[in-house]
């Protein structure tokens, strides 16, 4: 089974330690036809590589050159040959899983238990040219809990890119001002062109209609999580994800990491021309995975031991008119009762859409213990803290400068959560 091909060009370039114009210059093809072979595949400008080039690569620099075993963490997470996390893609099982082991140690952290403060003096620049609301509080949040400090910046109004800078030069800016960089940008593979111009380390925190890897490692950790509850594993469970397919970001993050894990049965549950893009579907089924499409929830819910809800990604239509999704594509808590196994974990990105004529998750599974929607947020605090740890090399020191936190905090946050979701 062939890997992804941006998965397989990173590889190299990482194994090699070259730069993207060195690895082009080395393949005799210029750097504008690699960056197209490295764009997410989601991207109208993303181009496959010829069988010829493949051929050649895996002639001259076979695969074991990438697959070293002392590859750590941090090494995966390179990028011509500068700490950054950029794509889903640059993740295999082990550094999921090595890098979920050390959200878990900064648990207590998260929950208010601990204190550790490693990054005391560092500054993060949280760049945000589109709207966000939990994201960036949660990086900023995650960053001081480590004793960071945090400057935040939304909207292109408030930029100097709209009085015309580019983003390289953005970019050479801010990097001078910062130790780690966030960035949100509306146009898809920005954030790969904004790191690709400075050595400071960059997280993509969205890029248009392209990804949102730290959400999908967040969905994923909280899967892991509930399914340790529930007595369950990844491999060979059914993941229902419904709504809006074509455009959502962290929906298409989530079915390409999931991808790692063994034979998965997706069930694709969306409204007609909201459907998952077709190169996602080849790429699960050609891994080994199982992927049916429905267009109810009575089929697509059922036996299903995860249920991820979208919303309508307005912001990211063109040339679709559909305002909300069809009646039957209302998950409330006569669909669950009706259709979903009883131990089902239900989950969304959020925002969800709470107006009825939205018809997105409802509101009247509130208080159900088999919603998971706020523990997934709050696992977002221990992840990308994770993250943070990884990117600025300050792993070996955590477990070292954790001591107790002395300020009085609640049982839990919120007074509808499971009872088994405690601070």
């Amino acid at each position: 089974m062939r890997t992804l091909q941006q998965d397989f060009l990173r590889q190299k370039m990482q194994a090699l330690g070259l730069t993207r114009e060195q690895f082009a210059n080395q393949l005799g093809v210029k750097k504008r036809a690699l960056d197209t072979w490295l764009l997410p595949v989601a991207s109208k400008e993303a181009r496959q590589m010829s069988e010829s080039v493949w051929q050649l690569i895996e002639q001259r620099w076979p695969l074991a050159l990438s697959q070293r075993p002392d590859c750590s963490l941090l090494d995966t997470l390179h990028c011509d040959g500068v700490p950054h996390l950029l794509s889903v893609g640059q993740f295999n099982r082990d550094s999921l899983e090595e890098l979920f082991g050390i959200a878990a140690l900064l648990e207590p952290v998260a929950r208010r238990q601990k204190i550790c403060p490693v990054l005391d003096g560092a500054v993060l620049g949280n760049l945000f040219f589109e709207p966000s609301t939990r994201t960036r509080l949660s990086f900023g949040a995650a960053f001081c809990r480590l004793g960071g400090s945090v400057c935040d910046t939304t909207g292109f109004t408030f930029s100097s890119m709209a009085k015309g800078e580019s983003l390289a030069d953005t970019a050479r800016v801010v990097a001078g001002y910062f130790d780690i960089l966030v960035l949100r940008h509306p146009e898809t593979g920005s954030v790969a062109h904004f790191a690709e111009h400075i050595e400071v380390p960059v997280i993509n925190g969205g890029d248009g209609s392209g990804e949102h890897p730290t959400q999908a490692l967040v969905d994923i950790w909280t899967i892991a999580k509930e399914f340790r509850r529930l007595g369950k594993q990844i491999d060979g469970s059914c993941i229902a994800l419904v709504g809006d397919l074509q455009h959502g970001r962290a929906v298409q993050s989530l079915f390409r990491l999931l991808q790692v894990f063994r034979s998965i049965h997706f069930k694709l549950v969306a409204p007609a021309g909201l459907e998952m893009p077709r190169e996602l579907l080849e790429q699960a089924e050609a891994a080994g995975h199982r992927v049916t499409q429905h267009s109810v929830l009575e089929t697509g819910l059922r036996d299903a031991d995860v249920i991820y809800a979208t919303r309508i990604q307005r912001e990211r239509m063109t040339t679709e008119v559909m305002e909300s999704y069809p009646a039957r594509f209302r998950i409330d808590r006569n669909a669950i009762e009706s259709f979903a196994r009883k131990e089902a974990v239900i989950l969304h990105p959020l925002p969800r859409d709470s107006t009825v004529e939205a018809n997105d998750l409802a509101t009247d599974l509130d208080g159900d213990p088999r919603l998971g929607i706020f523990r997934q947020t709050d696992n977002g605090i221990a992840l990308r803290m994770a993250v943070f740890a990884v990117l600025l090399g300050v792993v070996p020191d955590l477990q070292g400068a954790m001591r107790d936190a002395r300020w009085r905090r609640p049982a839990r946050v919120g007074r509808q959560d499971a009872t088994f979701h405690l601070l």
